[in-house]
Formats: structure tokens, C-alpha cells, sequence
């Protein structure tokens, strides 16, 4: 897991972390039932707060990607695996919206109108 925080970003620390988290899970790097290293570790080698790290996964728990238990840790669902699959479909998305020149906003909005009508 290679990912990297800006302390003086704008964005806070938890979620840059668990950006970098959802990015490693939906790219297909970490798969259902890997284990994502101790907070504890994640905070040593970021240099920040263990509870920094421990709202991250919390939030990535909130969103379904991993499963958090005493005992094993952090774990990748296979709802976070079938992500990877959905991020494919949607850079194949991106690359045809470009071939016809619809911008990234027509097509954000073109995806939220779906969403909202299915």
C-alpha cells in the first residue's frame, strides 16, 4: 500500500487516508478478505494519530468496503472487491463520454439523473 498525506492540505487527514484506502480497494490491489494493516501501523508509518487512521476505517466501514472486528482487523468485503469491477466500468464510461466531447459535468450530471431516476 503506497499512498501518501498532505498535512497541509485543506482536506482533512482521515480522509485523505481513507481516499488512499478506497483507491488501493477499488483498484483492485486489495481484495475481498485481505486484511488492511493495524491502525496502529498505518499511523507509525504516516505519522499521525491513531485515531486519525481509526476514523478512516470507520468511514470506509460506513461505505460497506471494509468489515471491522475485534480480533482480525480490518478486512476487504467483497462489496469492496465488486468496486474494483464498477471502477472499470466507469473509466470505460469516462473514455467514450471523451470520444463523443461530453464534458466531465454533463456527465456527472447525466449520472446522477440515472441514479436518481433507477
Amino acid at each position: 500500500m503506497l499512498f501518501r498525506v498532505d498535512p497541509q492540505s485543506t482536506v482533512p487527514l482521515f480522509a485523505q487516508i481513507a481516499a488512499g484506502l478506497r483507491a488501493e480497494i477499488t483498484g483492485g490491489r486489495l481484495g475481498a478478505g485481505e486484511r488492511l494493516p493495524a491502525a496502529r501501523e498505518v499511523a507509525e508509518a504516516l505519522q499521525v494519530n491513531l485515531h486519525t487512521v481509526l476514523h478512516a476505517y470507520q468511514d470506509l466501514r460506513d461505505e460497506g468496503l471494509i468489515d471491522l472486528r475485534r480480533g482480525r482487523g480490518a478486512v476487504v468485503t467483497p462489496a469492496g472487491a465488486a468496486l474494483a469491477g464498477l471502477r472499470a466500468e466507469i473509466a470505460a464510461l469516462v473514455d467514450k463520454s471523451r470520444a463523443l466531447g461530453v464534458s466531465s459535468d454533463t456527465l456527472s450530471a447525466l449520472v446522477k439523473e440515472a441514479a436518481r431516476d433507477h
